[in-house]
């Protein structure tokens, strides 16, 4: 069996009031079946129906349907690095819309400020199965397992963005405080010394550096 992750950038996040507390959200079709997504891969419906209903039962339900931020190496969910948590998970034909709640832990203070910041992200499902060529697709076959029905990654706009909020001085989450002035007047001499032609490497060396700080927390 093999691990995959397959990327939804068309998600949106939204903030609810209760009891005077606000809380953010993000939503959108985490999971498409029946056709085929940008790694060739198509899902069958019945497959994937399958695998929601068992994960709703065994863990949204429990309230233990948890992602992380960033790309996780393995199935396993690493709670060091848990930002959220699947609220709700629902079929609607061919798409399984999700609903995730940002958490106060560290790399949900991360994912609320990028989010906050304008920064796009999109979601990740991650899943253990194999594959089977059919008519020229790429099948995952009925034994795929559902590990977690979100991660929250970066589109390819992000770097344009956090740069935009790190030149604005946007106030960074940073584990328990706020990401360090030094840092941020390191990745800002970075992009200001840069010329127009090493202005967009630039840019994604700085998001680069911020990503592998954060995965190394």
């Amino acid at each position: 069996m093999k691990l995959f992750t397959e990327l939804v950038e068309d998600v949106q996040y939204i903030v609810e009031e209760k009891n005077g507390k606000k809380d953010l959200f993000i939503t959108g079709p985490f999971m498409q079946a029946e056709q085929k997504n940008r790694n060739g891969r198509v899902y069958k419906l019945n497959v994937l129906e399958r695998e929601v209903e068992r994960y709703n039962t065994d863990y949204v339900k429990s309230n233990r349907a948890l992602g992380e931020l960033g790309h996780p190496e393995g199935p396993s969910i690493n709670l060091h690095r848990v930002s959220h948590k699947i609220v709700e998970l629902k079929q609607d034909g061919n798409n399984f819309i999700g609903k995730a709640k940002i958490l106060e832990t560290p790399m949900g203070m991360i994912a609320k400020n990028l989010l906050e910041s304008g920064v796009q992200l999109g979601v990740s499902t991650r899943g253990m199965g194999s594959l089977k060529e059919v008519d020229g697709v790429m099948e995952v076959q009925d034994d795929f397992f559902l590990a977690t029905a979100a991660d929250i990654v970066a589109d390819p706009s992000a770097p344009d963005a956090f740069v935009q909020g790190i030149m604005e001085n946007v106030d960074w989450v940073w584990d328990n405080g706020i990401l360090k002035a030094r840092q941020v007047e390191a990745y800002k001499e970075t992009i200001t010394k840069a010329s127009k032609r090493e202005l967009s490497a630039a840019k994604l060396s700085v998001f680069e550096d911020f990503l592998k700080t954060i995965s190394n927390k």
